[in-house]
């Protein structure tokens, strides 16, 4: 497959904040790719390691963040959890409530900046969130966390709450840098990365997060192939659909490397270690089973903030990559359901998502964003793989609305060449290898989640599955029911044979 020039505008790196632009170096600011923040070498992930502390003005953020992992902070629903654990806890959720409430003025002209302060003030939520005594009927956010995580999530159009952004596609750094930055070639750097944020400080937590990192990664070739296939449709002539033929298997072929990347997942994280010690922490106010409310004291010191309305946890679901094979194969329009088969209910506007890594659907069409807490205002009706588009960043919301706009979708394309067999075998080849990702994620479902949770029902007779629905995902849909329906009517988008 041809390569840009490598002073193509899309191969240039992106502005950075912390070095000065070179003069007579174009600002690719408005253009695709920074528009998209699809970067031709790592796809969704970003080009260079995030941003892994931010400048001093914001250290009482970082400094809370570092001193709840370093004080290992434990679950305040943990069976054994001890009165000097209680108390260590209570200490450090003190040590937020005192803090100042920064000001995010300077943070604005860096999406860099703004990422990073996401990613903590989220994940210092979570630990103040997970961490508050049961007994307390309602958690309240304190000021110092509310005002300025509000302001930053109006700033990045994302809702106030960890999202596969924060775990995944920003919490990563090499553990050597690579042999090269000018020709970094993902499939190299699958094994070279480690996390730089954890809840436990697992080697169970950091491989559940890097194996969608490793997907994703991978997936790089995906959008190579699609962009080479969009190409050859604007040709459109039969050497073009031979040529598109030819990509299809290629697309298939890395698609089936995705599969076993997640099932790969088994390797490094336990299942009961995750059920039990990781996955809790996770969880938003959707998910939260005993009905406590998360309520953001302080939100009304700033009159333009409005009260959150989208709270799930993060998921598989906000993954752009998958959501993208699904629109640019056009299964996007089978799988996109609120899945009334094989019992499954379907997901609310309270609902979220599975908590496997990358491996869900896409949705159609994608929300447009809009300035407020939550992209997509929230509707009793509106699908859960619509509603966890609202947790992407932006920027991979606009490549979809794009890749959606497509003018010559493949589906349509191949649909038309009714004799060409080769070709709907092709696309039937590629439709098949996503089929089979989603049997694989609805093994793992099972594997984390299910089988967990029924042995948890057993021990402690949860509440959590009285009514007969089994285990909730991270942020409340029926996890093993929702894989599995989105997993069936992927099946669903087969063309077969033309009779």
């Amino acid at each position: 497959m041809d390569q840009l020039p490598q002073n193509h505008f899309l191969n240039l790196q992106r502005p950075d904040v912390f070095v000065p632009a070179i003069a007579g170096t174009p600002d690719t600011s408005t253009l695709a790719a920074h528009d998209f923040d699809v970067d031709t070498r790592t796809g969704f992930m970003p080009p260079q390691p995030p941003l892994a502390r931010l400048p001093p003005a914001w250290e009482p953020w970082e400094a809370a963040l570092e001193d709840a992992i370093q004080s290992k902070l434990q679950l305040a629903d943990k069976p054994d959890l001890s009165p000097a654990e209680q108390e260590k806890s209570e200490r450090w959720r003190n040590s937020v409530r005192e803090l100042p409430i920064l000001p995010i003025d300077d943070l604005k002209s860096s999406e860099v900046l703004l990422r990073r302060a996401h990613h903590v003030l989220a994940w210092v939520m979570h630990f103040y969130v997970h961490t508050t005594p049961t007994t307390v009927r309602n958690i309240h956010i304190p000021p110092p966390i509310t005002v300025p995580h509000l302001q930053v999530c109006v700033q990045l159009q994302l809702p106030p709450v960890l999202t596969y952004s924060d775990d995944v596609l920003y919490n990563w750094a090499f553990k050597t840098p690579p042999a090269s930055r000018i020709l970094f070639q993902p499939k190299a750097e699958l094994h070279n990365l480690r996390c730089l944020t954890l809840f436990t400080g697992t080697r169970d937590e950091e491989e559940f997060y890097l194996s969608s990192a490793r997907i994703e990664l991978r997936g790089v070739e995906a959008l190579s192939v699609m962009r080479a296939i969009m190409d050859e449709a604007f040709v459109g002539d039969q050497i073009a659909h031979r040529r598109i033929t030819n990509y299809l298997h290629i697309l298939a072929g890395v698609i089936n490397d995705l599969k076993q990347l997640l099932a790969s997942v088994r390797d490094g994280c336990d299942p009961t270690i995750f059920y039990n010690e990781i996955r809790p922490w996770f969880k938003g106010a959707d998910s939260d089973t005993t009905g406590r409310k998360w309520i953001f004291d302080g939100i009304e010191l700033d009159p333009t903030l409005q009260e959150p309305t989208e709270l799930s946890g993060p998921s598989a679901g906000q993954s752009s990559l998958i959501h993208a094979l699904d629109i640019f194969l056009g299964v996007d329009k089978y799988s996109h359901s609120n899945f009334h088969s094989h019992g499954a209910v379907a997901p609310s506007s309270s609902a979220t998502a599975t908590d496997a890594p990358a491996a869900s659907s896409s949705s159609a069409p994608v929300p447009p964003a809009t300035s407020n807490l939550s992209s997509a205002p929230p509707k009793p009706k509106v699908p859960f793989l619509t509603r966890m588009q609202s947790y992407m960043p932006r920027h991979h919301r606009a490549f979809l609305r794009h890749l959606q706009a497509n003018p010559r979708p493949l589906r349509r394309i191949v649909e038309q060449q009714e004799d060409n067999v080769e070709l709907r075998e092709a696309y039937d080849v590629a439709v098949t290898a996503l089929k089979e990702f989603r049997d694989e994620h609805v093994r793992i479902v099972a594997l984390y989640i299910v089988i967990p949770a029924r042995r948890v029902e057993q021990q402690q007779q949860a509440t959590s599955e009285k009514d007969g629905k089994g285990p909730l995902g991270t942020g409340g849909t029926s996890a093993f029911q929702f894989v599995k329906g989105v997993r069936d009517q992927t099946a669903g988008a087969l063309l077969g044979r033309p009779q």
